[in-house]
């Protein structure tokens, strides 16, 4: 097993473990992974990540409680909503990481 899949799992190990209710950004992923510089892999890897995957990569926000989509567009709707049904709140159009960021 290379470096680079290690990393990749304990990445998407991580968001896995992000609970309901709950979210972390992408720096914050990637200091729990050990790889405080590497906030754009985290992006790149919830990027790929198979459609028919069960890990809440919609817990994954930016460091300012934004969602990273485009607002407005489908994946934006969709990430909203699903946070939305496990009762995180926006006001405007971000979450409020001191009240919903996952520590």
């Amino acid at each position: 097993m290379t470096a680079d899949i290690d990393k990749e799992t304990l990445i998407y190990t991580i968001i896995a473990n992000i609970p309901a209710g709950k979210v972390a950004s992408y720096g914050q992923v990637a200091t729990l992974a050990g790889y405080p510089q590497n906030s754009r892999l985290v992006g790149r890897l919830l990027k790929v990540m198979p459609n028919d995957s069960v890990i809440p990569w919609h817990r994954v926000v930016n460091s300012q409680g934004k969602i990273s989509f485009p607002e407005g567009s489908d994946k934006y709707q969709q990430q909203r909503q699903k946070l939305l049904l496990e009762g995180v709140l926006f006001k405007k159009d971000k979450v409020n990481m001191r009240e919903y960021r996952w520590e």
